[in-house]
């Protein structure tokens, strides 16, 4: 498929061409029309000049031109001039006796002009009849075309360099005219491509032009349907992870319990401790789910902020992630300051528990990963900084997407991050990533405003 741009280039650049040399060849025929007319008209003067010369004597013409009357018609700085004088019988009575034959002329005093060839260079010619007495005679002139060939020259180029510059600035024209009227859809373009990957919200039909709206209003629809499908989605994987959590519960219960009456009994206690290692994936696995659907932005209700302390928040989750750093023999520390962020409870520790969780996957063993979190001027901050491997600042904005993972030997969803993101969506939060003062690992820092 061709492109818009080229097809109207196309449609209006090639009428344009055409119009100049259409429009060069009707110039060229104004130009140059005159100009013959005006060297034939001089021409016709010169044969005009010499019927006065002529006189009829006891019957015969006479002609009475002086040698240097004769020197004075042939003058000319460019061409080179040639007459002849005939009677009736072609006898020549003055000029050029290798003049070309001459037609003779219907009307008397009607000048003739045509083109010739004499001593081997075209030439224009200007027959003449008149009559002198009761006699006829015929007079023509003729000169090379060395003049008219360098006027006609002087016209073609100064043309050629007025029709190229005119189409030069026509193309210019077209081009820019093309350029800003399909500025609509380069800024339809900019503006989608600034959307976030699941924003489906419809594309503001007022800020459109009217011949995009058709378009624009068939996406409206796609989008539509993309979001119910998306919500429908959500609302599956919501209610799925909300029912598997109950039996999930059991069933780890059930294994513990096994694990504690087995514990004597090598082969069953290691079935039973793997049992429970993929029961607890699976209750991850299904709670992450479960979090993604309640943080994705199109469902969050913001009449579910409150005032929560963010320190108290953290401290909340310190047993749980003691508990999972001491089995990499991590150092997990905290430094908690009071700090206050208007949010949803839930979510808050859902993003917490995210931040901290990826931080101890991807540190090493005897890494260390501190918490923190404060409040300044404007906003307050919580930070998780691990001495991991670090991100690239390639992938910086992958590591955002859901189901991207850095590393495919470490065990996890890879929905942790899409799902802080989200979170911090909700909450009008900006995240920043950054390496720490060792130049290892990573800083994760969430920015919440504080109005």
């Amino acid at each position: 498929m061709t492109s818009i741009r080229v097809n109207l280039l196309k449609w209006l650049i090639a009428p344009l061409l055409l119009i100049n040399m259409l429009g060069g060849a009707l110039t060229y025929w104004l130009a140059w029309t005159p100009a013959q007319t005006a060297f034939d008209q001089s021409l016709a003067d010169t044969a005009w000049a010499i019927i006065p010369r002529l006189s009829e004597i006891n019957g015969q013409l006479n002609i009475n031109l002086p040698r240097k009357e004769e020197q004075i018609l042939r003058v000319d700085h460019f061409n080179l001039v040639y007459f002849t004088v005939r009677n009736t019988q072609g006898g020549i009575l003055a000029g050029d006796r290798d003049f070309p034959t001459l037609p003779f002329p219907a009307k008397a005093n009607d000048p003739l002009s045509y083109d010739g060839y004499m001593r081997g260079e075209p030439i224009r010619i200007i027959a003449l009849k008149s009559t002198i007495g009761n006699q006829a005679v015929f007079i023509g002139v003729a000169e090379t075309l060395r003049k008219r060939n360098r006027i006609r020259s002087l016209i073609i180029v100064s043309l050629l360099i007025l029709e190229g510059l005119l189409t030069l600035i026509s193309v210019g024209i077209v081009w820019l005219a093309i350029t800003c009227g399909l500025f609509p859809l380069k800024k339809m373009q900019y503006d989608l491509s600034l959307r976030d990957d699941d924003d489906l919200s419809p594309i503001h039909i007022d800020r459109i032009a009217p011949e995009l709206r058709p378009v624009v209003n068939a996406m409206n629809g796609l989008l539509h349907k993309a979001e119910a499908g998306s919500a429908n989605q959500q609302n599956f994987l919501a209610n799925v992870a909300h029912q598997l959590r109950t039996p999930l519960a059991g069933l780890k219960l059930q294994l513990e319990w096994m694990a504690q009456r087995y514990a004597g009994e090598p082969e069953s206690a290691t079935s039973t401790a793997l049992m429970l290692s993929s029961t607890d994936r699976m209750i991850r696995q299904t709670n992450q789910l479960l979090a993604l659907a309640r943080a994705e932005p199109i469902h969050f209700i913001k009449a579910r902020l409150e005032s929560v302390n963010l320190d108290k928040l953290v401290e909340e989750s310190i047993q749980h992630f003691v508990e999972e750093a001491d089995k990499k023999h991590i150092d997990l520390g905290f430094d908690l300051l009071p700090a206050m962020v208007m949010g949803d409870r839930f979510l808050l520790r859902d993003l917490i528990d995210n931040l901290i969780d990826n931080a101890i996957r991807y540190s090493p063993q005897r890494g260390k990963v501190t918490v923190s979190c404060a409040q300044q001027a404007n906003y307050s901050i919580l930070s998780v900084e691990d001495n991991g491997p670090g991100i690239a600042t390639s992938e910086r904005e992958l590591i955002f997407s859901r189901f991207y993972r850095l590393n495919d030997k470490i065990t996890g969803s890879g929905l942790g991050l899409a799902i802080v993101r989200d979170i911090a969506t909700d909450h009008s939060a900006e995240i920043i990533l950054s390496n720490n003062t060792t130049g290892l690992g990573t800083v994760f820092s969430v920015r919440f405003p504080l109005k």
